[in-house]
């Protein structure tokens, strides 16, 4: 399998504060990748520049071939990238079905938006049975698995997701991650920026750890997990 991304030399800038310092990495298609690090790391902010949400000051960033630097966030979309951003924002006056047909404003065809639909309450049976009922009274997990709905109901060959686990129960957590994992299994490629690295690098094949903007160790995530320093500062050990 080839890279459906790949990020060379990034550098974003907030005014004059350079927040990713010229970051390269590589995500192969049909594996799990988590970006871990520190609050402040640049995680949010490398995901928002390769979904077209904040331009990129230097470097290049390239979606199955195509290099989308310049792209907008919208066309970004139509070319297979969907992106679960912080804090689920969810659609919340309106119904879970609702939510979830807006994920699919890029496709046409009536007869393929409800196979996905019902794929995704394959995934998700708890938004199949609350599928009237008005996004914002759901609980914290419930409109996680929405965004997370939301964001396939785009038939996105990579799927960018960050922070999933914030704010989340254990049960939640677990129930959002063994999805991501069948996610994977069926064949859509994930980017992960996760505050639990213990979580994260456990479902991911390959890990990269940002530092203030710059990648600080990266590898595959079964040697990460068991890397002493990595342990000490971001597994609690």
């Amino acid at each position: 399998m080839g890279n459906i991304l790949t990020v060379k030399d990034l550098h974003v800038h907030y005014g004059m504060i350079e927040a990713i310092k010229g970051i390269s990495f590589e995500v192969e298609e049909g594996s799990i990748v988590a970006l871990i690090g520190a609050n402040g790391a640049g995680k949010t902010t490398s995901l928002h520049a390769i979904s077209g949400l904040i331009a990129a000051s230097e470097g290049s960033i390239a979606l199955k071939g195509e290099d989308i630097t310049k792209k907008p966030a919208h066309r970004i979309v139509t070319m297979g990238m969907a992106h679960v951003p912080e804090g689920r924002r969810v659609f919340q006056q309106l119904t879970v079905l609702d939510n979830l047909k807006m994920g699919a404003f890029t496709r046409k065809d009536k007869a393929e938006i409800n196979d996905t639909l019902e794929r995704v309450y394959t995934h998700f049976p708890r938004l199949k049975e609350r599928r009237k009922q008005i996004a914002g009274t759901l609980s914290g997990g419930e409109q996680q698995m929405l965004a997370m709905g939301r964001a396939l109901m785009s038939h996105p060959s990579i799927l960018l997701m960050d922070e999933p686990s914030m704010g989340l129960s254990p049960i939640f957590v677990n129930e959002i991650f063994a999805i991501i994992e069948e996610v994977k299994k069926q064949g859509t490629t994930v980017l992960l920026v996760e505050q639990n690295a213990k979580k994260a690098l456990s479902i991911a094949d390959k890990a990269y750890v940002l530092e203030t903007g710059t990648i600080a160790l990266s590898g595959k995530a079964s040697d990460l997990i068991n890397n002493e320093s990595i342990k000490k500062a971001y597994l609690g050990e």
